[in-house]
Formats: C-alpha cells, structure tokens, sequence
C-alpha cells in the first residue's frame, strides 16, 4: 500500500543516494583531486575550470535539498547533468549513460516526496 508516508521516504532514500554520489562528484573537483583533473582532461576541460564546473555543481546539490527550490534544483541539475550526458557522448563513451540515470533519480527522488509535483504529473492512479 503506498502512503504519503511510503513514498516520502523513498523520495528521501532516492535523493540521499543521488545527494551523496554528487556531494563526492563535486568535492573532489572543488578539491582539484588527482582523479578530478585527470578525468577534467580526459573530457577536454582545461584545469582552470575544474574547481567552478564543482562549485556550480555543488550550488546546483543545494538548491535540490532545499526543499523551497528543489524543483529549481532538479530543473539545474537536469542541465548540468545533460551538459555531462553531451560531453561523454561526444566521446563515443557509453558512461554517457551513467548522468543520464542520475537526471531520472533526480526527477524520481523528487517526484516520491512532492506531493505537489505528482498531482501535477500523475503517473500512477488507483483502481
């Protein structure tokens, strides 16, 4: 049976895997790690973008969090991860798949605990 209260907590579970797998994304870059320039370089990014491309992330995390912008944040994060999605793919790389399951948690995550955004896209209706 699915509660209120049911789906509240999987919209949290959702958001809180999406939210720690970014949170680390974002801080090895605002960091400049090893790992994060590397791969900056791999994509083509020049290191004097890495720490900005992680703060904006991050920005992007927060305003999703909050629960007053979180559609501002799902809709900011939905660009930054089509941006990610484009750059990957221009590649030939099939990780291109890996931002494009982050958007849809995004989106779901969000979906389970707004009430207000599944009344407004009901994709589930009881019998």
């Amino acid at each position: 049976m699915d509660t209120p209260s049911t789906s509240r907590w999987a919209g949290r579970s959702i958001t809180g895997l999406v939210v720690l797998y970014l949170l680390f994304d974002s801080m090895i870059r605002i960091a400049k790690m090893e790992a994060a320039v590397q791969g900056a370089e791999r994509l083509g990014f020049p290191n004097s973008l890495i720490v900005s491309i992680g703060a904006i992330e991050l920005v992007c995390i927060v305003l999703y969090v909050v629960p007053r912008t979180a559609v501002l944040g799902a809709i900011l994060l939905t660009g930054y991860l089509g941006g990610a999605t484009a750059t990957i793919l221009r590649l030939e790389n099939w990780w291109f798949l890996l931002p494009i399951g982050l958007g849809v948690m995004v989106w779901g995550g969000l979906y389970f605990r707004e009430p207000r955004l599944r009344a407004l896209i009901p994709l589930c209706t009881r019998v």
